[in-house]
């Protein structure tokens, strides 16, 4: 396993603050449709002695998820991107199928361990929800069935991953977050282990992969680390958390003090023959830190690289 990390800012100081403190490679953000457009992120983030883990977020894919007028030009963005991974040698790209939204909670600032803010869903106050990746993004209600979606995910596999067998990219699913059924009419199917189970088997391929989210498997109700073993051959990239509670009610935890056996998590990814990239992921915000992205803050992180190759190390002896 590699120790990967997301950097927000990708700034000169979370780069040598990543780097000092045992980051392996970096999660780059989506950057624009040239090779020009990345050089740069890329280089910087090499120049510090970190390669690239994978590539998320920011991926235009909303007619794709629909199946409207579009997802054959936002398909033809998906395989011009994997090209220009695949010179750039960036291995993962990891992406999501949820319409309308990324990750939504409905409070941002729940006091955790000494007073450290946390991200927090409660389905009862929904009216409070935002999504976390553009909290402009307007949250309205439309219906959307999960068959419907079913279709569209594999028109898109159907598509893209003949290319990136040809390029060696894996593609890397991440769940739903919440994970729940339903949300504002719109329907889920990366909500649960017999989704993922689905997806491996929708178009067979060694590139078909998993995004193994831990705190959203927690919310779905998964057992850790029963479900990294029997998923354990399809995951290709890990985002490591912990959350307390459950998918219609949950808050986020430090990485050390939720419900989750981390140290047997960890040992079954090595178990299971995982190498790819492992990352903090939405870690408290610490003293401050208030006017930082919730869930993406620099402190938290460093908590968490040194809380990570402990557990490493100690799974690897």
């Amino acid at each position: 396993m590699k120790l990967a990390s997301v950097l927000t800012p990708l700034s000169e100081e979370n780069l040598a603050l990543a780097a000092q403190t045992g980051v392996e490679c970096v999660t780059i953000r989506y950057q624009g449709p040239t090779l020009e457009d990345w050089k740069p992120a890329v280089e910087r983030i090499r120049s510090y002695g970190m390669d690239i883990a994978a590539v998320e977020d920011a991926i235009a894919m909303e007619n794709i998820i629909r199946g409207t007028e579009g997802r054959d030009k936002e398909i033809e963005g998906i395989i011009s991107l994997l090209h220009i991974m695949k010179k750039l040698e960036i291995p993962v790209l990891c992406y999501n199928f949820m319409a309308g939204t990324d990750w939504v909670r409905t409070k941002t600032d729940v006091l955790d361990r000494a007073g450290a803010k946390v991200t927090q869903f409660n389905l009862n106050e929904i009216d409070l929800a935002v999504s976390l990746d553009d909290a402009s993004k307007p949250l309205k209600h439309e219906e959307l069935a999960a068959e419907a979606l079913w279709n569209n995910l594999k028109y898109f596999l159907e598509q893209v991953l003949p290319v990136a067998e040809e390029l060696e990219i894996d593609l890397a699913m991440h769940p739903d977050d919440p994970p729940l059924e339903v949300f504002l009419g719109r329907a889920r199917i990366m909500n649960s282990v017999d989704g993922f189970r689905r997806l491996v088997e929708l178009v067979p391929s060694a590139r078909n992969g998993i995004c193994f989210c831990q705190g959203s498997f927690v919310e779905m109700g998964a057992r850790i680390p029963e479900t990294i073993y029997e998923l354990g051959p399809h995951i290709r990239y890990v985002h490591f958390r912990d959350i307390r509670g459950t998918k219609e009610n949950f808050t986020e935890t430090f990485h050390d003090n939720g419900p989750t056996d981390m140290a047997a998590a960890v040992k079954a990814y090595y178990e299971v023959g995982f190498e790819g990239p492992i990352r903090p992921d939405h870690v408290p915000q610490l003293f401050g830190e208030e006017a930082g992205e919730p869930g993406y803050t620099q402190l938290g992180r460093l908590f968490a690289y040194g809380y990570m190759r402990g557990l490493m190390h100690a799974a690897q002896r």
